[in-house]
């Protein structure tokens, strides 16, 4: 982008139709990376894949993304906005389809990458031409409605991916992309025009400084991804991985200082403000993924319940956040930002700390006051967040704050799902541990149990060892999910304690103001 605004010659009413329609582009692209989470076992059946396979359908999708989201800043001035966002779009669509027609786990793997890959593009193009085209009230909303975006899609995701599996198919999930990913590629294609292509860039590029780029984020999500399932760096793909990540951010970072046309620019961090509004996303980042993945698998492994019961159980966050999303607009406008945000992070950690009250019977009813606040406080996280990061920053500079801060928050919720799923596995050996060693200490307790146990069971059977193992294997399974429950505990307590020591950071984000003219950070 130039530094004078290149969208000031477009109608209102045609920035708002543009704007419509990439956040909703963005907010597909968001929804896909979660909404197989609750479709899964369905996928693995229909496509025949072995329990290690099937995760790559996730793994793919988010090693692509995570690489594509800062290089769409590089990509977005080179062949434009609008020529971006629409081949990502029709790529997106395309390969959505294939998804949906995919014949076996390896050609799901290939197009959940192109998927991941293309999504990635629309996710910070859309904050940077938000912030471009408008100014005073109405950029002051532009974080609300795609902070509301950001937080909503993934929460929904495994309530919506479950609920069309459960009523349709699983393949159903990519093939709903179809209708509304041509009308956004048709709709931008004829409208989207709001910055002029510098094409001579792609002439020039660093293709290392790509490579580099490619290999270091996806060997970093790699690690993330697959180190809780493998016992992180006892396996050897895991450590390769971890290796191969290290040598590749040498590189990248040795190109991004010293290449004559680095495809990242780090620039942005020079204003400390935009440094530290990095640091509150990646918490952001840490907490929203990391809850709306556990409180899903809670219900899953410790309540049984289906995939439609998790749906109705977790939406309420989804709505909280819709609710939350004109106050935290409201309130960035009149209020200095980082009592916002203070007030946010303050509110996460009472919800989560809410949460380790959870016990094994915890439903609908009880969670729904901790999911309450902390779907409320998302907004009023990220919405000054965004503002901090992204105000006062010179046109030339946007695309990459915006591709470098949606970064941070990926790489936050890539580390706290990791992150989480050791500290379960973790805490969860711990108190099992616990439990069994209060058992030998109170054998006259524990016998007792087990004794009501196998005469509930000898009502079913007449034969006495058989009745004794089932009431053996039930004990077992009691212990195993009061393990968990605590376990679950321990972590969302955990998981407070960071917010409330990210609290520290916020008084020293002075924001700049919504209507801040751009500083040149040449």
């Amino acid at each position: 982008m130039s530094d004078t605004n290149p969208t000031a010659g477009l109608s209102e009413r045609r920035k708002l139709l543009i704007f419509g329609v990439m956040a909703f582009g963005q907010f597909m692209a968001l929804l896909d990376i979660q909404i197989v989470a609750g479709s899964l076992g369905a996928i693995q059946a229909g496509l025949s894949a072995g329990p290690d396979e099937i995760a790559w359908v996730q793994t793919a999708y988010l090693m692509a993304e995570i690489v594509m989201i800062p290089l769409a800043a590089f990509l977005s001035q080179a062949i434009s906005t609008r020529w971006l966002f629409t081949a990502s779009a029709a790529l997106f669509t395309i390969s959505s389809l294939m998804c949906g027609l995919a014949w076996d786990i390896d050609s799901m793997i290939v197009f959940r990458a192109i998927q991941g890959f293309t999504g990635g593009a629309m996710v910070p193009t859309v904050f940077a031409t938000g912030f471009a085209m408008f100014d005073g009230p109405k950029r002051a909303m532009i974080p609300a409605i795609l902070g509301m975006v950001s937080t909503l899609a993934p929460t929904l995701g495994p309530s919506v991916g479950g609920w069309v599996t459960d009523v349709a198919d699983w393949r159903w999930i990519f093939f709903m992309n179809v209708i509304p990913g041509v009308a956004i590629t048709v709709i931008l294609l004829l409208l989207g025009k709001v910055d002029e292509a510098e094409p001579s860039m792609l002439r020039r590029i660093d293709w290392l400084h790509v490579a580099s780029l490619a290999v270091f984020l996806g060997g970093l999500q790699y690690v993330l991804e697959e180190g809780p399932r493998h016992e992180w760096f006892t396996d050897t793909g895991v450590t390769s991985a971890a290796w191969i990540s290290v040598i590749g951010a040498a590189v990248f970072f040795e190109r991004t200082f010293f290449s004559t046309m680095p495809v990242i620019k780090l620039t942005p961090f020079k204003r400390p403000t935009f440094a530290m509004a990095c640091v509150l996303n990646l918490v952001i980042g840490f907490g929203l993924y990391s809850a709306t993945y556990l409180t899903p698998v809670f219900l899953g492994r410790v309540r049984g319940f289906t995939s439609m019961q998790i749906g109705g159980t977790v939406f309420v966050a989804g709505l909280t956040m819709a609710l939350a999303a004109p106050i935290a607009a409201r309130l960035s406008t009149k209020v200095d930002g980082r009592y916002v945000i203070g007030v946010g992070f303050s509110l996460f950690a009472l919800g989560l700390w809410m949460f380790s009250n959870i016990t094994a019977d915890w439903g609908f009813f009880e969670l729904l006051i901790p999911q309450a606040v902390r779907g409320f406080a998302v907004l009023l996280c990220i919405v000054p967040a965004v503002g901090m990061a992204l105000n006062g920053v010179a046109p030339a500079e946007l695309r990459y704050a915006s591709g470098l801060f949606n970064l941070m928050r990926n790489l936050g919720g890539a580390i706290g799902i990791a992150v989480v799923n050791t500290w379960i596995g973790d805490f969860s050996r711990i108190h099992t541990l616990r439990l069994s060693e209060s058992m030998s200490v109170n054998p006259e307790h524990a016998g007792g149990l087990v004794a009501g146990l196998t005469a509930h069971a000898s009502r079913f059977t007449p034969d006495a060892a058989v009745a004794l193992a089932q009431a053996k294997n039930q004990m077992g399974q009691i212990v195993g999910r009061e393990a968990a429950t605590l376990a679950f505990a321990d972590v969302f307590r955990l998981m407070a304690w960071i917010f409330i020591i990210a609290l520290v950071i916020v008084p020293f984000c002075k924001p700049a103001p919504a209507d801040a003219p751009p500083v040149n950070e040449h």
